[in-house]
């Protein structure tokens, strides 16, 4: 098949999680045998092996220009246009088959976001996912509870999560305890929040526990027992997963989490706060802990001191991660991508 995928963002130029999604699923169905093309307002990724389009959408209002952009662009030549976010626009375009994956509620984050311009924006955002969800042939959630905002969206296909890349490895735990942090440190995803725990609650308890940070936007001097990592490539990445002893992300929001199914399928139990995409992902609880943030750190202590309470997580989060595994993802996109239509709003080319 020829493949027009649409993300706004990318690894090369996003640390948003859509963008790495986008990427992966695009390297996974190119290595297939599909002829991926990708529209993106970001740079290339180095070593990809798709095709890489770069939309520009100028200096002001960037997604929304985007989508605009993408309007005026001629999709006939391909078998399927698989979108991650604005393609609200494309409604009367032609294209054999147009599929939307809804990875989160626009509206869900403007109720938690700080800022009246940013709330705004949210709104917006929200709207034209709902417009996009009518506009597209067929769309897809990647959790049931992101369909709150989009009820008629039946179908729900997982982010997924590469299992020969993120997998267990004997040896290679840390030997002090350690807790894993992926995200930013202010926002949503609360790194702050947890550092603060981490030294409140952990260090007094565990005096030798390390606090991990995948995080480009923490302060200069973070805290006692706190490592900030930094950007991590792939492998570096995933040798962290393996390092931890638990991962934490305490996000207010997520619509699926990636983190979560990555650390799971490394074998790390994973604790985060009772979010939409965290209790999809651990199974509302059953194969990782879900704490309010008020109560991280007693849990976090709790989870560092008991070894088989650790080893029973690791082995029911192996178990629920292959329900993630990117093979799976892409095999159900592909059978998506040849079914015959399913919208029941879009509008009639």
């Amino acid at each position: 098949m020829k493949i027009a995928m649409i993300s706004y963002y990318l690894p090369s130029g996003s640390k948003i999680g859509v963008g790495y999604q986008a990427h992966e699923i695009a390297s996974a169905l190119a290595a297939r045998g599909h002829d991926v093309h990708m529209f993106s307002a970001c740079p290339p990724v180095d070593g990809a092996v798709y095709e890489h389009h770069l939309v520009d959408p100028g200096p002001r209002l960037r997604t929304f220009a985007f989508a605009f952009r993408l309007r005026a662009l001629d999709f006939s030549g391909y078998d399927v246009v698989h979108a991650h976010g604005d393609d609200y626009l494309l409604w009367g375009r032609r294209m054999p088959r147009h599929v939307r994956t809804i990875h989160g509620s626009c509206f869900e984050e403007a109720l938690r976001i700080r800022g009246g311009y940013e709330r705004l924006r949210m709104l917006l955002l929200g709207f034209s996912e709902v417009l996009a969800s009518l506009v597209a042939d067929a769309s897809v959630a990647v959790s049931p509870q992101t369909r709150r905002w989009t009820p008629w969206v039946r179908r729900v296909i997982p982010n997924g999560v590469d299992a020969g890349r993120f997998r267990p490895e004997p040896g290679e735990r840390a030997q002090r305890p350690t807790i894993l942090f992926v995200g930013t440190w202010g926002n949503r995803k609360r790194g702050g929040e947890l550092a603060a725990a981490f030294q409140r609650s952990v260090l007094p308890v565990i005096p030798d526990a390390e606090l991990e940070m995948v995080c480009r936007d923490a302060p200069d001097e973070p805290g006692l027992g706190i490592r900030i990592l930094g950007r991590l490539d792939d492998q570096q990445l995933a040798a962290a997963y393996r390092r931890a002893w638990v991962f934490c992300l305490p996000s207010a929001y997520e619509g699926f989490g990636i983190p979560y199914a990555e650390a799971l399928s490394s074998g790390t139990p994973v604790i985060a706060t009772p979010n939409v995409g965290a209790r999809y992902v651990t199974d509302d609880g059953r194969a990782g802990v879900l704490a309010p943030l008020d109560d991280l750190g007693a849990e976090l202590v709790e989870l560092l001191r008991d070894a088989d309470r650790r080893d029973d997580l690791t082995g029911v989060g192996l178990e629920r991660a292959r329900s993630f595994d990117l093979d799976t993802v892409v095999e159900q996109y592909e059978r998506l991508y040849s079914a015959g239509p399913d919208r029941a709003f879009a509008a009639t080319r």
